[in-house]
Protein backbone atom coordinates (compact mmCIF):
# COMPACT_ATOMS: atom_id res chain seq x y z
CA UNK A 1 0.00 0.00 0.00
CA UNK A 2 2.85 2.38 0.36
CA UNK A 3 4.14 2.01 -2.53
CA UNK A 4 1.05 2.14 -4.46
CA UNK A 5 0.33 5.55 -2.91
CA UNK A 6 3.84 6.76 -3.48
CA UNK A 7 2.57 6.55 -7.08
CA UNK A 8 -0.38 8.68 -6.67
CA UNK A 9 0.66 11.76 -5.53
CA UNK A 10 3.88 12.37 -7.82
CA UNK A 11 3.04 14.90 -10.05
CA UNK A 12 5.39 14.63 -13.04
CA UNK A 13 6.10 10.96 -13.07
CA UNK A 14 6.71 8.48 -16.06
CA UNK A 15 5.63 4.24 -16.21
CA UNK A 16 9.14 3.98 -17.16
CA UNK A 17 10.65 5.18 -14.18
CA UNK A 18 9.11 2.62 -11.74
CA UNK A 19 11.60 -0.41 -10.82
CA UNK A 20 11.92 -3.48 -8.71
CA UNK A 21 9.02 -4.83 -7.79
CA UNK A 22 6.42 -1.83 -8.49
CA UNK A 23 4.80 -2.61 -11.70
CA UNK A 24 2.80 0.22 -13.31
CA UNK A 25 -0.19 0.37 -11.32
CA UNK A 26 -3.56 0.36 -13.75
CA UNK A 27 -4.16 4.53 -12.34
CA UNK A 28 -0.15 5.22 -13.73
CA UNK A 29 -0.92 3.36 -16.74
CA UNK A 30 -4.34 5.48 -17.52
CA UNK A 31 -2.51 8.78 -16.37
CA UNK A 32 -0.13 7.41 -19.30
CA UNK A 33 -2.95 7.57 -21.69
CA UNK A 34 -4.18 10.60 -20.59
CA UNK A 35 -1.37 12.68 -21.30
CA UNK A 36 -0.77 11.17 -24.85
CA UNK A 37 -4.16 11.72 -25.72
CA UNK A 38 -4.01 15.52 -24.02
CA UNK A 39 -0.76 16.03 -26.10
CA UNK A 40 -2.02 15.01 -29.07
CA UNK A 41 -5.36 16.95 -29.21
CA UNK A 42 -3.66 20.04 -28.60
CA UNK A 43 -1.43 19.46 -31.40
CA UNK A 44 -4.12 17.68 -33.62
CA UNK A 45 -7.20 19.94 -32.63
CA UNK A 46 -5.15 23.07 -31.29
CA UNK A 47 -2.48 23.71 -33.76
CA UNK A 48 -3.86 21.71 -36.74
CA UNK A 49 -7.50 22.73 -36.20
CA UNK A 50 -10.48 20.11 -36.53
CA UNK A 51 -14.20 20.66 -37.77
CA UNK A 52 -15.07 24.57 -36.95
CA UNK A 53 -11.93 25.08 -34.88
CA UNK A 54 -10.21 26.67 -37.15
CA UNK A 55 -5.83 25.96 -36.71
CA UNK A 56 -3.13 28.36 -35.89
CA UNK A 57 -1.98 28.85 -39.67
CA UNK A 58 -5.59 30.14 -40.32
CA UNK A 59 -5.84 32.41 -37.21
CA UNK A 60 -2.41 34.08 -37.98
CA UNK A 61 -3.47 34.56 -41.60
CA UNK A 62 -6.52 36.25 -40.73
CA UNK A 63 -5.36 38.54 -38.24
CA UNK A 64 -1.95 39.17 -40.53
CA UNK A 65 -3.91 40.08 -43.34
CA UNK A 66 -5.52 42.71 -41.29
CA UNK A 67 -2.62 44.32 -39.62
CA UNK A 68 0.42 44.58 -41.72
CA UNK A 69 2.96 44.60 -39.28
CA UNK A 70 3.77 41.11 -37.77
CA UNK A 71 4.29 41.89 -34.27
CA UNK A 72 0.97 43.70 -33.66
CA UNK A 73 -0.80 40.92 -35.62
CA UNK A 74 0.81 38.82 -32.69
CA UNK A 75 -0.60 41.12 -30.26
CA UNK A 76 -4.25 40.81 -31.77
CA UNK A 77 -3.81 37.06 -31.91
CA UNK A 78 -2.98 36.95 -28.27
CA UNK A 79 -5.72 39.19 -27.52
CA UNK A 80 -8.28 37.19 -29.18
CA UNK A 81 -7.31 34.24 -27.18
CA UNK A 82 -7.38 35.99 -23.79
CA UNK A 83 -10.73 37.49 -24.76
CA UNK A 84 -12.31 34.08 -25.69
CA UNK A 85 -11.15 31.98 -22.41
CA UNK A 86 -12.46 34.59 -20.28
CA UNK A 87 -15.91 34.01 -22.16
CA UNK A 88 -18.29 31.41 -20.76
CA UNK A 89 -18.86 27.90 -22.87
CA UNK A 90 -15.44 28.96 -24.74
CA UNK A 91 -15.58 25.56 -25.58
CA UNK A 92 -18.00 25.11 -28.24
CA UNK A 93 -17.45 23.74 -31.22
CA UNK A 94 -14.67 21.96 -30.10
CA UNK A 95 -15.37 18.69 -31.30
CA UNK A 96 -12.18 16.93 -31.32
CA UNK A 97 -11.51 18.02 -27.68
CA UNK A 98 -15.06 15.53 -26.69
CA UNK A 99 -13.24 12.85 -28.12
CA UNK A 100 -11.05 12.61 -24.84
CA UNK A 101 -11.11 10.30 -22.05
CA UNK A 102 -13.54 11.78 -18.86
CA UNK A 103 -11.23 11.78 -16.73
CA UNK A 104 -9.74 15.10 -18.26
CA UNK A 105 -12.19 17.90 -17.34
CA UNK A 106 -13.63 19.25 -20.89
CA UNK A 107 -13.14 23.17 -20.10
CA UNK A 108 -9.16 22.61 -19.06
CA UNK A 109 -8.58 20.18 -22.35
CA UNK A 110 -10.12 23.10 -24.35
CA UNK A 111 -8.21 25.68 -22.55
CA UNK A 112 -4.83 24.12 -23.48
CA UNK A 113 -6.32 23.60 -27.08
CA UNK A 114 -6.72 27.78 -27.78
CA UNK A 115 -3.35 27.94 -25.60
CA UNK A 116 -1.32 25.66 -28.28
CA UNK A 117 -3.21 27.45 -30.84
CA UNK A 118 -1.85 31.00 -29.59
CA UNK A 119 1.38 29.37 -29.46
CA UNK A 120 1.38 27.79 -32.85
CA UNK A 121 0.00 31.56 -34.44
CA UNK A 122 3.09 33.71 -32.83
CA UNK A 123 5.24 30.91 -34.28
CA UNK A 124 3.74 31.15 -37.53
CA UNK A 125 3.87 34.77 -37.72
CA UNK A 126 7.50 34.82 -36.75
CA UNK A 127 8.36 32.25 -39.79
CA UNK A 128 9.04 28.90 -38.36
CA UNK A 129 6.70 25.73 -39.78
CA UNK A 130 4.74 24.79 -37.40
CA UNK A 131 4.24 21.50 -38.96
CA UNK A 132 8.01 20.52 -37.83
CA UNK A 133 8.47 18.72 -35.01
CA UNK A 134 10.79 20.98 -33.57
CA UNK A 135 8.63 23.79 -33.40
CA UNK A 136 5.63 21.75 -32.59
CA UNK A 137 7.52 20.33 -29.64
CA UNK A 138 8.08 23.94 -28.51
CA UNK A 139 4.47 24.98 -28.73
CA UNK A 140 4.01 22.51 -26.45
CA UNK A 141 6.55 23.38 -23.84
CA UNK A 142 5.41 27.46 -23.85
CA UNK A 143 2.24 25.87 -22.45
CA UNK A 144 4.80 25.03 -19.46
CA UNK A 145 5.74 28.35 -18.88
CA UNK A 146 9.08 27.84 -16.70
CA UNK A 147 7.83 24.19 -16.56
CA UNK A 148 9.41 23.62 -19.19
CA UNK A 149 13.07 24.16 -18.65
CA UNK A 150 12.83 21.38 -16.24
CA UNK A 151 10.64 19.04 -18.87
CA UNK A 152 13.13 18.97 -21.37
CA UNK A 153 15.85 18.52 -18.73
CA UNK A 154 14.23 15.04 -18.05
CA UNK A 155 15.54 14.01 -21.49
CA UNK A 156 18.59 15.85 -21.07
CA UNK A 157 18.17 19.08 -22.95
CA UNK A 158 18.93 21.89 -21.02
CA UNK A 159 17.54 24.94 -22.34
CA UNK A 160 20.01 27.64 -19.95
CA UNK A 161 20.30 30.86 -21.79
CA UNK A 162 19.11 29.26 -25.26
CA UNK A 163 15.80 29.59 -26.58
CA UNK A 164 13.83 26.48 -26.51
CA UNK A 165 13.72 26.26 -30.26
CA UNK A 166 17.60 26.92 -30.62
CA UNK A 167 17.94 23.92 -28.45
CA UNK A 168 15.48 21.44 -30.03
CA UNK A 169 16.59 22.11 -33.42
CA UNK A 170 18.03 19.21 -34.99
CA UNK A 171 17.27 16.90 -31.89
CA UNK A 172 16.36 13.22 -33.11
CA UNK A 173 12.59 12.75 -33.04
CA UNK A 174 12.74 10.10 -30.69
CA UNK A 175 14.35 13.04 -28.33
CA UNK A 176 11.78 15.03 -29.13
CA UNK A 177 8.84 12.29 -28.22
CA UNK A 178 9.96 12.13 -24.96
CA UNK A 179 9.96 15.93 -24.42
CA UNK A 180 5.83 15.58 -25.89
CA UNK A 181 5.89 12.85 -22.86
CA UNK A 182 7.15 14.58 -20.41
CA UNK A 183 5.19 17.73 -21.37
CA UNK A 184 2.13 15.42 -21.26
CA UNK A 185 2.58 14.23 -17.67
CA UNK A 186 3.59 17.72 -16.32
CA UNK A 187 0.11 18.98 -17.99
CA UNK A 188 -1.97 15.71 -16.36
CA UNK A 189 -1.21 15.21 -12.60
CA UNK A 190 -3.49 13.23 -10.26
CA UNK A 191 -5.37 14.29 -7.01
CA UNK A 192 -5.98 11.78 -4.11
CA UNK A 193 -6.57 8.54 -4.75
CA UNK A 194 -9.72 8.99 -7.31
CA UNK A 195 -7.13 9.39 -10.40
CA UNK A 196 -8.84 13.04 -10.39
CA UNK A 197 -6.80 14.87 -12.99
CA UNK A 198 -6.36 18.50 -11.70
CA UNK A 199 -4.18 20.17 -13.91
CA UNK A 200 -4.77 23.28 -11.90
CA UNK A 201 -2.44 21.91 -9.41
CA UNK A 202 0.72 22.45 -11.31
CA UNK A 203 -0.41 25.33 -13.26
CA UNK A 204 -1.81 27.14 -11.19
CA UNK A 205 -3.54 29.78 -13.19
CA UNK A 206 -5.95 27.22 -14.98
CA UNK A 207 -8.16 24.93 -14.12
CA UNK A 208 -11.84 24.06 -14.05
CA UNK A 209 -13.92 27.02 -12.30
CA UNK A 210 -11.11 29.00 -11.63
CA UNK A 211 -12.76 32.27 -13.21
CA UNK A 212 -12.30 34.42 -16.50
CA UNK A 213 -9.46 37.20 -15.30
CA UNK A 214 -7.37 33.50 -14.03
CA UNK A 215 -7.97 32.26 -17.53
CA UNK A 216 -6.80 35.20 -19.45
CA UNK A 217 -3.66 35.64 -17.04
CA UNK A 218 -3.15 32.08 -18.06
CA UNK A 219 -3.13 32.37 -21.81
CA UNK A 220 -1.33 35.95 -21.23
CA UNK A 221 1.47 33.74 -19.75
CA UNK A 222 1.82 31.00 -21.99
CA UNK A 223 1.81 33.51 -25.00
CA UNK A 224 4.84 35.90 -23.42
CA UNK A 225 6.80 32.26 -23.72
CA UNK A 226 5.75 31.31 -26.99
CA UNK A 227 6.96 34.98 -28.07
CA UNK A 228 10.29 33.99 -25.86
CA UNK A 229 10.69 30.45 -27.11
CA UNK A 230 9.90 31.58 -31.28
CA UNK A 231 12.21 34.49 -31.42
CA UNK A 232 11.95 36.77 -34.67
CA UNK A 233 14.01 34.95 -37.72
Amino acid sequence: MQLIRKTEVVEDYDTDELVGEVMPTQTSRKGAELAEKLVSNILSVGVDGAGRFKGAREIAEEHRAHHVDVEVAIAKVIATHARVVTATGFATGLGGIATLPVAIPTDIAMFYAYAGRCAAAVAYLRGYDIESDEVRSVVLLSLLGAGGVAAASKVGVELGTKTAMAALKKLPGKVLIEINKKVGFRLVTKAGTKGVVNLGKLVPFVGGGVGATVNAVGMRTVATYAKSNFPTI
